[in-house]
């Protein structure tokens, strides 16, 4: 059996779009025959997606964390006003100003409007709505609750996006430093040193040891800068390619988490994502094995996603989540211990949201104690760097006066 997708007239003016399951295109055909439509395409819906992929452009827009989110809220309070899913995302799709997603809500729509549910809507676009997303939807489809999980979901997901703003608004200042630092490091050594080199050969004048040391790094720069940037992005190519492996994943991951200044912020960031991930799936009904499963795809460190499938397979045998995360040495035993309390008095959910809210503080405060340490070292390292350039610099003019006088 295969789903097809089909573009039909249902009167001279009227046009659908919807999918229907067949043996192959002539039965299809026959079915769409039989519903009295007037068939105008039809495509298997594998054929139909791979399509849509290759007239997209090379800069086609990228649909962020916050359109997804809006789209969910939006959706959310127009379903709660009871208005009907269909009239919903035609809503939706007339004022999102992104043209992607823009295209996906009309595709959704036109899905349910076929007799699909929401869910199944929203599976044919895995880039852009996750296994979570999906499989909450469908709990709440199946518990008449659709607008509040769907608020969930859009409550869910600003905690996510507000994570990672903090981040890069923390990295934002020493990145900008770094980069405006090091043109200036670059501009000293290939630009103002030579010409300085000149002056100084001129006067046939012996130059200190820090000058010459300079004049040589300033040197191999300008004869080798292309090779130089080649050395560099091999490197950094190794690194990626490594990490693309499993084992080398896990071998920077495990250093990551080892690390003592990124280490505690990794952990943490990945322990509130984790526990909050795994509390808002078991709140809406999701089964503990299905939302351990979920729960894998959003978990960043292949460290502790490794010992997360570990608890998962001792569930799925019949042990309690607290067991099979004893063996975790990245999960402290204080977020054990939680979640067995919530496991004895049934209210698990309960606990692992008590634990994300609390590892949550423990991140913004590691975000700010990591950026009171990186900004003070990344001055007094740009210093230094400078400072040596500006002294090689002027070292060769101060012997000159002492000469003159």
């Amino acid at each position: 059996m295969a789903r097809f997708v089909y573009e039909a007239k249902t009167s001279p003016k009227d046009v659908v779009r919807g999918t229907l399951v067949a043996d192959n295109k002539n039965a299809a055909i026959q079915k769409i025959s039989r519903m009295g439509y007037y068939l105008l395409s039809l495509e298997e819906e594998a054929e139909a997606l791979n399509l849509s992929q290759t007239h997209k452009s090379f800069f086609s827009e990228k649909i962020s964390v916050k359109d997804i989110t809006d789209f969910t809220r939006q959706l959310s309070d127009l379903l709660e006003a009871g208005i009907t899913i269909a009239k919903a995302l035609d809503i939706l799709h007339n004022q999102t100003g992104n043209r992607r997603l823009k295209k996906i809500i009309l595709d959704i729509k036109e899905h349910c409007v076929g007799g699909n549910p929401l869910s199944d809507a929203l599976s044919r676009h895995p880039k852009v709505f996750s296994n979570l997303y999906i499989s909450m939807v469908r709990s709440g489809e199946t518990g008449g609750m659709l607008d509040s999980i769907l608020k969930r979901l859009s409550d869910f997901n600003e905690k996510q996006l507000d994570i990672q703003t903090k981040i890069r608004t923390a990295l934002a200042y020493p990145v900008l430093m770094s980069v405006v630092g090091f043109a200036t490091i670059v501009i000293l050594i290939t630009f103002v040193m030579p010409k300085m080199t000149v002056m100084f050969s001129d006067f046939g004048q012996a130059l200190p040891l820090p000058t010459l040391i300079l004049l040589g790094i300033s040197g191999i720069i300008q004869k080798y800068w292309f090779i130089l940037i080649l050395f560099i992005a091999g490197i950094v190519m190794t690194i990626i390619k490594i990490y693309n492996t499993p084992h080398g994943r896990l071998t920077i991951d495990h250093f990551k988490l080892n690390s003592p200044v990124l280490g505690p912020l990794v952990k943490k960031v990945e322990i509130a994502r984790f526990t909050r991930t795994l509390s808002t799936l078991l709140d809406n009904g999701v089964p503990i094995l299905g939302a351990l499963q979920i729960v894998l795809e959003t978990v960043g460190n292949a460290v502790i996603r490794e010992e997360i499938e570990k608890a998962a397979v001792a569930v799925k045998e019949g042990s309690s989540l607290a067991e099979g995360l004893s063996g975790s040495k990245s999960i402290p035993p204080a977020v054990m211990s939680m979640i067995a309390i919530g496991e004895e008095g049934g209210h698990v959910e309960k606990s692992l949201m008590k634990v994300a809210l609390g590892y949550e503080r423990e991140s913004d405060e590691a975000i700010k104690i990591m950026m009171s340490l990186i900004e003070p070292l990344l001055i007094l390292t740009l210093g230094v760097v400078v400072g040596f350039i500006v002294i090689s610099m002027l070292l060769p003019i101060f012997e000159m006066n002492f000469l003159v006088k």
